[in-house]
């Protein structure tokens, strides 16, 4: 945990250099005193900063220590209170550690972190809104690191609805019978291959003005994907294909502990994708809420029929003013991307710059792709509506095919598949396993709707 310092003795002393040596630490001349290196004052970033402090929590923890002291001055003095912001963030997030199930526990108590040097910010509302902000990360984290006995859809929405507490959020489950009633076919046809029946997870926070329409999360809430009768060739990891439900939860529910004067609405269908005799297959014409019909072309892209009925849900049944769904979508965005960068695709230019300036402010990266009229043929049945597969393209093939489910509401797609789980690329404040990617740039998101309001 990260506080202001309130003068009591501590093992290490931080100290932050701006002498252009950017990224490493070292011991300094006095006892416990570790040196964290910078670039220059210049051309310093919250990113950096963010760097650095998990470096530093990673190596204080390392060395054994159980607290430190951090002039933060340098960092307020270059940045304001976004500097200060980067160095709680980077610190609290490093010392993330998973969820196990093992008999005998190790005790593994995470180093504090004393921040004095805060003068000219709101040093007490910054801990407080980036803290929420970090624990809800990391709540974000656990879930996508559970494993698919641990996490069906039923325990995925217990598992959300028990976190709301006493958050002002409105949580509702509807059932395998209250969406079906719906017309929910697409979401069925994957959630009906399993013994363990869909839910889809609808929580509501309404800090905005009174009667002003949500902003929508949506996000794929696969508990697990074997791919289906499109049997993938490796199945781990693929516990994880929930974590863009995660992120929109744990989006929400920041923004409701901060008391974000927003309204926003999260949606996360939830599903397993398994192999029986009541599965679709290849060749399949199904309907969707919308009216639309799909053939199927792989039951491995299955996370793209969920989402689309739960964009119909979000506009038709929750009033949308905008749409967001966030997924571990395609193996094609991390080929293409790799775990560095997220793929977009929106069909409103404004509402996209929106979501470049949050990402400015959160830290996490953020790609285009085009949406030529030509790309469309990847996504053209001669049976159906819809195709939901094809032969090149993935990335940009799911993203069109959601697209054709936000009928004119101002709507974004983000493809996680590459960022949602730590890889070689991944920064020192991202652990091994889920990153909880999307978080905090839908929090950023929806938090700058609220200061236009």
């Amino acid at each position: 945990m990260v506080k202001l310092w309130n003068g009591e003795d501590v093992q290490w002393r931080l100290t932050l250099q701006l002498d252009g040596k950017a990224g490493t630490l070292e011991l300094g001349d006095e006892p416990r005193q570790m040196l964290v290196r910078l670039g220059e004052k210049e051309k310093l970033t919250a990113e950096e900063l963010r760097r650095a402090a998990a470096k530093a929590a990673g190596q204080v923890k390392s060395l054994g220590g159980d607290a430190a002291l951090l002039d933060a001055a340098p960092a307020v003095e270059a940045l304001g209170g976004e500097g200060l912001a980067a160095l709680i963030q980077g610190f609290e997030l490093a010392l993330y550690r998973q969820e196990n199930w093992k008999q005998e526990k190790k005790e593994d108590k995470a180093p504090d972190l004393w921040l004095t040097g805060t003068e000219g910010v709101d040093a007490e509302k910054i801990l407080a809104e980036t803290g929420a902000m970090d624990r809800w990360v990391c709540f974000a984290r656990d879930l996508a690191n559970r494993p698919g006995n641990k996490l069906t859809p039923d325990m995925l929405a217990k598992a959300v609805t028990g976190a709301v507490g006493n958050l002002p959020v409105e949580a509702q489950v509807l059932d395998e019978n209250e969406t079906r009633a719906l017309g929910m076919e697409a979401f069925h046809a994957v959630g009906d291959s399993s013994a363990n029946p869909p839910r889809l997870i609808v929580l509501r926070y309404r800090g905005g003005k009174e009667g002003d329409a949500p902003i929508v999360l949506v996000g794929k809430g696969v508990c697990f994907d074997s791919g289906g009768y499109s049997l993938k060739r490796s199945m781990r990891g693929m516990k994880g294909d929930m974590a863009g439900g995660a992120a929109v939860c744990g989006a929400i529910l920041a923004l409701a502990e901060n008391r974000v004067p927003v309204n926003v609405t999260a949606v996360i269908p939830a599903v397993e994708n398994r192999i029986s005799p009541a599965s679709f297959l290849p060749d399949d014409v199904i309907g969707s809420m919308s009216g639309k019909t799909i053939e199927i072309g792989s039951t491995d892209a299955e996370g793209r029929l969920i989402l689309a009925d739960a964009i119909t849900y979000s506009i038709q049944k929750e009033n949308a003013c905008k749409v967001v769904d966030i997924a571990t979508l395609t193996g094609a965005i991390g080929g293409m991307l790799g775990g560095v960068a997220a793929g977009v695709m929106a069909n409103d230019d404004g509402f996209y710059a929106e979501l470049q300036a949050a990402a400015d402010r959160s830290g996490e990266k953020f790609w285009r792709m085009p949406d030529y009229p030509e790309y469309k043929q990847l996504i053209e049945s001669p049976v159906a509506d819809l195709y939901n597969s094809s032969d090149g393209c993935g990335a940009i093939a799911a993203g069109l095919f959601l697209g054709a489910f936000a009928e004119g509401t101002p709507w974004i797609h983000l493809d996680i598949a590459g960022t949602g789980h730590s890889g070689k690329q991944s920064q020192p404040y991202q652990p091994k396993g889920a990153t909880g990617m999307g978080v905090t740039t839908l929090y950023q998101l929806c938090a700058g709707m609220a200061e236009k309001a």
